[in-house]
């Protein structure tokens, strides 16, 4: 038999308020406050500068979409000027899909791109929902065919709970708009 041990490092000390780095200083009136503590776990990295920030944020806005202006878009009379589509697999698109999308799962998206996708035209992609990142892998290998290619923020889960009707194996539905996603009155949130 063989004998083996564990070996249990010693614990290290906790740090304390006071020796966790800030970028902004938080005068010290003796025990930290819950709002200090709020400011300094924000503003422990401060934040980028007005250029950076500027940057990063138009970058974000061109490789994504979310789901209301994906639905005003497909909504407007005519052309969007762009092609949705569904990277699930086939039993999650019988269970629901955005009218008009087209169902390309990801791993038949080399295969199948060419013959379903005209290249011209930018693609914006869907899986499930905010949990998964199967629409970040499509438009990846969609972007590495050369497709200019967005990701639509939410995926089908958004899509349904914005309360935007959907197609399923059985048919169309609609669902209530959920009030922690979207407004309850009115077709556009303003954003």
């Amino acid at each position: 038999m063989v004998m083996t041990s564990r070996i249990t490092p010693p614990a290290a000390p906790a740090p304390s308020l006071t020796s966790v780095p800030s970028a902004t200083p938080v005068p010290s009136a003796g025990p930290a406050t819950a709002p200090a503590l709020a400011a300094d776990s924000v503003l422990r990295v401060p934040p980028a500068s007005p250029a950076a920030a500027a940057a990063y944020f138009g970058a974000s806005l061109a490789f994504h979409a979310d789901v209301s202006d994906v639905a005003s878009a497909l909504a407007a009379d005519g052309d969007p000027g762009f092609v949705v589509v569904d990277s699930r697999s086939t039993a999650s698109w019988d269970q629901g899909h955005i009218p008009g999308a087209v169902h390309l799962p990801t791993a038949l998206i080399p295969e199948q791109a060419p013959r379903l996708l005209d290249p011209a035209v930018p693609v914006v992609t869907y899986c499930w929902g905010p949990g998964c990142n199967g629409a970040t892998r499509a438009a990846l290998a969609l972007a590495q065919l050369g497709y200019q290619v967005k990701e639509m923020l939410g995926g089908f889960e958004y899509w349904a709970r914005e309360g935007f009707a959907y197609e399923t194996w059985e048919g169309g539905e609609q669902r209530a708009a959920d009030p922690l996603t979207a407004p309850v009155d009115d077709s556009h949130c303003g954003c």
